[in-house]
């Protein structure tokens, strides 16, 4: 069961299944093109909200997407969940609901299917690929993404900047090696980098002599933020403004961005942010 986590799950959805009737209305006049959705966390189909009286259920983005027809679908479907219960209810959704659609449902890792797509892409350059990545905590790791370079491929990303790198940047400097191993693999980075980054040191007289400090910069998770697009600026030639989703105490949890190799979809997800913002 997939639940639901607030306000800004519902967002995300709409900002991408916006993107993707836009998207699909410049691909219907390039009939030449196959086109190919590629959700690499895609759940169960349904969340659940849970306002401790009863379950309300919210489409999630599988099935949104799923539903668009109109000026066209997509030709291929390709779904990626780990978890096998909800891989299942997935698959069995959809090939209730939609069993017209050309759809796979995998049980795998996003990561490996990410690396296989790529290559399938490489053999196939009629394929046009809009892709979601929605991770599970920091599961998305920075290898499987700059794979995808130079591909045909519009790429939204949910980063978790607040509720995962944020939380493991201990304020000290002092981070644990798990932690630390997260932090590399998310964001390619070796951990001199990551703390060159992120950190600041300063050096005090005491009594004893000079003694250095190492404190976390104030604003680590807009930091994080800015890190990931320019990151993501040396894969694909254009990445969107980032959109800041938060709790709703204000404190943020995420950045949603999309990458691409295309100008004009550079510009439709920027308009589309800003209406969400």
């Amino acid at each position: 069961m997939n639940q639901f986590g607030g306000d800004w799950t519902e967002r995300k959805i709409e900002i991408v299944v916006e993107y993707a009737k836009a998207y699909l209305t410049i691909m219907n006049k390039y009939p030449q093109y196959k086109c190919l959705y590629f959700d690499g966390f895609a759940g169960s189909g349904n969340i659940y909200q849970n306002d401790k009286i009863e379950f309300d259920i919210i489409k999630g983005a599988a099935v949104r997407i799923l539903e668009i027809d109109k000026p066209k679908s997509f030709d291929t479907y390709y779904f990626v969940e780990l978890d096998e219960k909800n891989k299942n209810g997935l698959e069995k959704l959809i090939n209730e609901e939609f069993p017209q659609r050309n759809k796979y449902v995998v049980c795998d890792d996003c990561n490996n299917r990410l690396i296989s797509m790529s290559h399938f892409l490489r053999k196939n350059n009629n394929y046009r690929t809009l892709a979601f990545i929605d991770p599970y905590g920091m599961a998305l790791k920075w290898s499987s993404l700059e794979i995808l370079k130079g591909l045909g491929i519009d790429l939204w990303v949910l980063v978790p900047t607040g509720i995962g790198m944020n939380r493991l940047l201990k304020k000290n400097g002092n981070i644990r090696n798990a932690w630390l191993n997260k932090l590399e693999l998310s964001l390619g980075m070796s951990p001199e980098e990551i703390k060159s980054y992120f950190y600041k040191s300063t050096t005090i007289q005491t009594l004893f002599g000079e003694e250095t400090l190492v404190n976390k910069e104030a604003n680590a998770i807009q930091k994080a933020g800015q890190l990931y697009r320019k990151r993501m600026n040396e894969i694909f030639k254009f990445v969107s403004e980032p959109l800041e989703l938060k709790k709703s105490t204000g404190s943020i949890m995420y950045h949603f961005m999309m990458a691409s190799n295309n100008s004009a979809a550079f510009t439709i997800a920027n308009d589309i942010i800003k209406k969400y913002k």
